[in-house]
């Protein structure tokens, strides 16, 4: 997913799809929450398979909302953290989306209800 959200940035596309489940879906709604992306929503399924959509948020000269996005837990190396280390993303200009025992959340949201997880993705 964060592939797809990076190459369409870099080759400035207003939207992109992808297919639908709950954890993509989520993590879209927290960016859009967040100002990265303008609307996401569900696109016309294709052959019987659920896909959404998100679409992106560009500023003046075709800059785009995201600076960077990285992915931090990897099938190979999972980063787990507490609600008292879970790191500042670009010095608190960034966002950290986790995945908790209470549901995928930003970082500052963890934090307020001091719960830690897996960080999924790191966005500036």
């Amino acid at each position: 997913m964060l592939a797809r959200i990076r190459n369409a940035i870099g080759a400035r596309h207003d939207r992109t799809i992808m297919p639908l489940n709950r954890l993509k879906m989520r993590v879209a709604e927290i960016l859009k929450q967040e100002g990265y992306i303008a609307d996401v929503r569900e696109a016309d399924p294709d052959k019987g398979h659920r896909k959404f959509e998100i679409i992106l948020k560009y500023g003046r000269g075709q800059k785009s909302a995201i600076d960077g996005l990285r992915r931090v837990s990897k099938p190979g190396r999972r980063v787990y953290v507490r609600h008292d280390s879970i790191p500042h993303v670009v010095s608190g200009l960034g966002v950290s989306i986790l995945s908790t025992s209470s549901g995928v959340m930003t970082d500052g949201e963890a934090r307020r209800r001091r719960v830690g997880g897996e960080i999924l993705c790191e966005v500036w």
